[in-house]
């Protein structure tokens, strides 16, 4: 039987810690799709555009990895693509109460698809997106912790940008 999980995010920017995931989840199913999902809650650094053309680049070589975006209900996307399940990530205690409400809402939406929960590797417990935009607007490097194309394309939204310090 073929297994598909859905991966949803924002990805901005797809970090290694996404990658540990991904490549877990193939241990777990045949097929992994990772979904870029909307957001109304944040104002994304890299374009829908920008942020699948880096996913794919950070996947090339990775079997059973497609790559894709959604504007629906998760639910709905996941029964559209003949999703066994969606395939999110705990880093620490503070990720637990919003996955467990969202995993939740979506088994009310539809109890056919389950919520697969994976730890990153020890390496990538602390990893967010938000912090390596944060890291890289600031001049730090963030080399070791995205794959080699996102640290270029951060270097370059970056490059003109001065902070001063009083």
């Amino acid at each position: 039987m073929k297994t598909t999980a859905i991966y949803p995010g924002t990805f901005d920017p797809i970090t290694n810690g996404h990658l540990d995931l991904i490549k877990r989840g193939l241990l777990t199913f045949n097929e992994v799709i990772v979904a870029v999902a909307p957001t109304l809650k944040k104002q994304p650094l890299f374009t829908l555009h920008e942020r699948l053309r880096l996913i794919h680049a950070a996947v090339k070589g990775l079997k059973g990895t497609k790559v894709d975006s959604f504007n629906s209900l998760l639910v709905d996307y996941v029964k559209k693509k003949k999703g066994n399940a969606i395939l999110r990530g705990l880093r620490a205690i503070s990720d637990f109460e919003y996955e467990f409400q969202l995993a939740h809402m979506n088994r009310r939406l539809n109890t056919n698809i389950e919520t697969v929960f994976m730890m990153p590797s020890e390496e990538y417990s602390y990893l967010t997106s938000s912090i390596v935009r944060e890291v890289a607007a600031f001049g730090g490097s963030v080399k070791g912790l995205v794959p080699e194309e996102v640290e270029k394309a951060l270097r370059n939204k970056f490059r003109n940008v001065k902070y001063f310090t009083e």
